[in-house]
């Protein structure tokens, strides 16, 4: 049996490329509760009774060698595109004249911080828990970082958008969850990585939303400047226009 003991390892390389913002959206002060994180820690509990000799072992093996029986010759790559289409629907929105909950400056460090505790708790795991592939070829399956990068950019969809429509959120979530069908179908990952990576992503992102605003006040302090970012196309070519006063 291996034993796996979780620890969220929160290691932030945090940098903004642009100091200003249009308006500073995150003077409130942000509270920690308890109740948004209850769901993605039933995710990760479930994923972790997946290492041991169970019945939750049993569902993950089983529902593998269906998936092999029925679809041996799947293999659609879809899934390494599938993840980012949540995030990069915040940026659509906002260039398509959708604002979302914040500026594109501080949407984009909350979605750095989320990403880099994602992805900084999905390696430290994997080293640890070592569990091997569903078609044996490494030793990292557990949890699925295709899976929890999908799930963060879901819920970074969804904490941008959910105050102008929840639909917008729920579309962002189905995304994420065809990215984890599309892992099991092609047989990278088992039921309780994947259900895992979902846990690690959704909570990465809500954290994430937590400590940017006293990350961006530590960098720069209170001091608000402006600047515009818009769609620009001239003579045949498509950009972006960007204005600032620093």
């Amino acid at each position: 049996m291996i034993r796996v003991k979780f620890c969220f390892l929160i290691l932030l390389c945090f940098s903004l490329s642009a100091k200003a913002q249009r308006v500073d959206t995150l003077t409130r002060e942000n509270k920690f509760r308890v109740a948004p994180f209850i769901i993605p820690a039933i995710f990760v509990g479930y994923g972790l009774m997946g290492s041991g000799n169970n019945f939750i072992n049993d569902i993950d093996r089983n529902t593998r060698e269906r998936l092999v029986e029925r679809h041996a010759l799947f293999s659609l790559k879809a899934d390494d595109y599938l993840r980012y289409v949540p995030a990069a629907a915040v940026y659509g929105l906002h260039l398509s004249g959708v604002k979302g909950k914040n500026s594109v400056v501080d949407a984009t460090g909350n979605y750095v911080v989320s990403m880099a505790i994602s992805m900084s708790v999905v390696s430290f795991t994997k080293k640890i828990s070592h569990r091997l592939r569903p078609d044996g070829t490494t030793y990292d399956a557990f949890p699925s970082g295709h899976t929890s990068t999908s799930f963060a950019s879901a819920e970074f969809l969804n904490q941008e958008y959910k105050d102008i429509s929840p639909f917008i959120g729920y579309a962002g979530y189905a995304v994420a969850l065809t990215t984890g069908v599309f892992r099991l179908y092609n047989n990278r990952h088992w039921v309780t990585d994947v259900v895992a990576g979902a846990g690690v992503g959704i909570a990465s992102t809500k954290l994430g939303y937590l400590l940017y605003p006293h990350l961006k006040r530590a960098l720069f302090g209170k001091n608000e400047t402006n600047f515009s970012l818009v769609p620009l196309y001239q003579e045949g070519k498509a950009g972006l226009s960007f204005a600032g006063r620093f």
